[in-house]
This record gives structure tokens, C-alpha cells and sequence, in this order.
């Protein structure tokens, strides 16, 4: 186990109240490091679940725990949190809610104890739900999210925090409302999209759906979340998504308005050439958005390593050389193919992060491929 800071105590003793996916997996990875959990549910036969997992026992604390964990939807936090606060559940509480600055404000106006409180929200999920759907290494390396009031006592927060470090998370620490935005845009408007997606899917004819491939399972997945969970979350969270959603039906109307321009524009048709400059507008800013997520260092500047390797073009060689990318950690995505007319030579062109395009290195070097390295920037 680990200390939250110099003089203070570990976390032995925690208390989940909630035993859904996020509750489960914080159990599960309180647990395995030895903490002692205590596992509490409205719903006796999700505990029970929970505590068959692994996450802690059903059984009640003897007395207050080091910290308890609020693990239900936003709109409940607020309330659960003062229900145990009188009861004197725990030293320190925290939530794992996906909305933060309703519950700030709740908890600054009504809680009993609101220095004893550090907003939390763990950036891991999945469209599954329940505790059958947990994992004790769910929140590993993913950033955890804590919105610490000014009102929060030093101790409060060393014990969230020190619960985060055993969970194999890195804490974040963010104001409230700034929360609220970014996860509008990162994960509430997304999930609402695909929603939107797949209720179309919803209504096609069997003889569609069976055309159904990967892309469209890639667009749609999340929207296999629980709908009432997903409610309270959008709820709490509308005036963010309002300000997305508007922008995002401006391309919406944007596109269908060029779509229809080239159904009745003949081709050629100055009209048939300005739809065709929105479309494909809008396709280059979602390229961009998309490399702004996938390509190493996305959301600032990439700090890549270029691998180039000439091809022979022997049968089945582009083959090889994507299944060795793919198990040094580098996708199709991040691949090129160009031909050199001079040199008469067709070569790929590899870019990743220094440690996958050295491990991607080794192993081609290894099998016997001439690999030219270009500096990391």
C-alpha cells in the first residue's frame, strides 16, 4: 500500500456505495491492493454479485471508514452523499459521477460535512454495465478526474487521492464547470450521436442490418450503454451539450443542404461544385479531428519517430509488414505506402511514438528488413 502524503495514514478501509461497473471495478482494485471494502447496495443482489467478484464484503463497517466511494448517477450524488455523512460513514467521501458542477454546488449548499468531500470522475468505462461487467485494472494509466472546492480539507483530499494511486490511476485536477464542458465533448455528445445512429439501425429492414460491418459496430458501441443512467447523466450535463449539439446541427444542415445541391445540379454545375467544396470541407476537419485523437500525442504536438522501409514487392510482404506493425503497437493508420519513380522502389513509411517504433525496429531488423530511422520531433 501506498501514503497519500508524508504524515498521513494509508487507506485501509474504504466503502463503495454502488456496485455498478465503475463502484464494482473501484472494489476490485481497492481490494487487490488490501484494502478493506465495504460494499453497500440498494439493490442487495448487485452487492452480492460484487462481493462474489472480489470487491469487498457485504458485511458493515464497525465504524467509520478511511473513504467512501459515491458510485451512483449524478443526479443522486448530492443526495446519497449527505444521507451517509449524518450516518458518519467515512473520514473522507468521493463520487465517481460524470457531471461535477451540480453536485459541486449541491454539496457546497446542503451536505453536512462538505470539507470531508472531493469530486471525482474516473475518465474508463464501457457500454457494459453491473458488476459482472467489472474490472479491477479498469481505471489503470486513465486519467481520474478530481474537482477539490475550496472549502476541501487537506486530508480529504490525500485520501482520494491516495484511493486513485491504488487504483492505478492519474489524478487530474480540474474546475468543475471546465469538467462539465470537456467531457460534453468527449464523451456525452459522442454517446448521443451514436445513439441517434443507432436508433436509424433500429428501424432498417434484417436485410440491412446483415450488411452491418465493423464500421458501423465502431460508430454505434456505446449506445449499448443503460439508457437510464445515460438520462441522468445528459440531464445533469444539458447546458454544456446544448452549446455542441447547436454547432453540430449547423454541419448537419451544412451537409444536407450540399447533399441536396448535387441530387439536382446537373455535373459541372457551378452549385454541384460548392456542395462538393462543403463535403469536403467538413470530411478534411473530420480527418483532422480524427489524427487529433489517434496520432501519437494527440491533442498537441505529435513526437513521432519515422521508420522507412523499402519493399521489394515479393507477394504477401505488405502483409508481413502490417501483422509486424500491428504487434509492435503500430495501426494501419499510421502507415504509408509511396513509390518512388526514381529509384523504381515501393516503400512504407511507419510513424508511432520512439517506444513502439523502436520495438517496431527490432523486430523488422530481426527478420532480416532494411529499416532507415528518421529523428523523433
Amino acid at each position: 500500500m501506498i501514503r497519500a502524503a508524508e504524515g498521513e495514514p494509508v487507506i485501509r478501509t474504504a466503502a463503495v456505495v454502488g456496485t455498478g461497473l465503475i463502484g464494482t471495478s473501484a472494489g476490485l482494485a481497492l481490494s487487490r491492493r488490501g484494502v478493506r471494502v465495504h460494499l453497500i447496495d440498494a439493490d442487495e443482489s448487485a452487492a452480492r454479485v460484487a462481493a462474489a467478484r472480489g470487491a469487498g464484503t457485504v458485511a458493515p463497517p464497525d465504524g467509520p471508514v478511511d473513504l467512501a466511494v459515491i458510485a451512483v448517477p449524478p443526479g443522486l450524488v448530492a443526495r446519497v452523499l449527505e444521507r451517509h455523512q449524518h450516518a458518519g460513514l467515512a473520514r473522507a467521501y468521493t463520487d465517481v459521477a460524470s457531471v461535477k458542477a451540480p453536485t459541486a454546488l449541491a454539496v457546497a449548499c446542503g451536505a453536512p460535512e462538505p470539507d470531508l468531500f472531493v469530486g471525482g470522475h474516473p475518465m474508463a468505462g464501457s457500454e457494459r454495465s453491473g458488476p459482472l461487467a467489472a474490472r479491477a485494472d479498469l481505471f489503470e494509466d486513465r486519467p481520474w478526474i478530481l474537482t477539490p472546492g475550496p472549502e476541501t480539507c487537506p486530508g480529504a483530499l490525500n485520501s482520494v487521492l491516495a484511493a486513485v494511486a491504488l487504483c492505478g490511476a492519474v489524478p487530474v485536477v480540474m474546475e468543475p464547470h471546465a469538467h462539465d464542458r470537456a467531457v460534453a465533448l468527449v464523451s456525452h455528445a459522442p454517446h448521443l450521436v451514436a445513439s441517434l445512429m443507432a436508433a436509424r439501425l433500429g428501424e432498417a429492414p434484417g436485410q440491412e442490418l446483415r450488411l452491418a460491418g465493423r464500421g458501423v459496430r465502431d460508430v454505434i458501441r456505446v449506445a449499448g450503454g443503460d439508457p437510464g443512467l445515460w438520462t441522468d447523466i445528459v440531464r445533469s450535463n444539458a447546458p454544456a451539450l446544448v452549446e455542441i449539439l447547436r454547432a453540430l446541427t449547423k454541419d448537419l444542415e451544412a451537409l444536407t443542404r450540399a447533399l441536396h445541391a448535387l441530387e439536382v445540379a446537373g455535373p459541372g454545375a457551378e452549385d454541384a461544385e460548392d456542395a462538393l467544396a462543403v463535403l469536403r470541407d467538413l470530411l478534411a476537419r473530420g480527418r483532422e479531428g480524427w489524427a487529433a485523437v489517434y496520432e501519437p500525442g494527440g491533442g498537441g504536438p505529435a513526437r513521432e519517430v519515422t521508420l522507412t522501409v523499402p519493399l521489394a514487392g515479393r507477394p504477401g510482404e505488405v502483409d508481413r509488414l502490417l501483422h509486424a506493425a500491428e504487434e509492435s503497437g503500430i495501426g494501419a493508420e499510421g502507415i504509408r505506402l509511396s513509390w518512388s519513380g526514381a529509384s523504381t522502389e515501393l516503400s512504407a513509411s511507419l510513424a508511432a511514438s520512439p517506444a513502439a517504433a523502436e520495438s517496431m525496429r527490432r523486430r523488422l531488423a530481426a527478420d532480416g528488413w532494411r529499416v532507415s530511422v528518421a529523428a523523433a520531433r
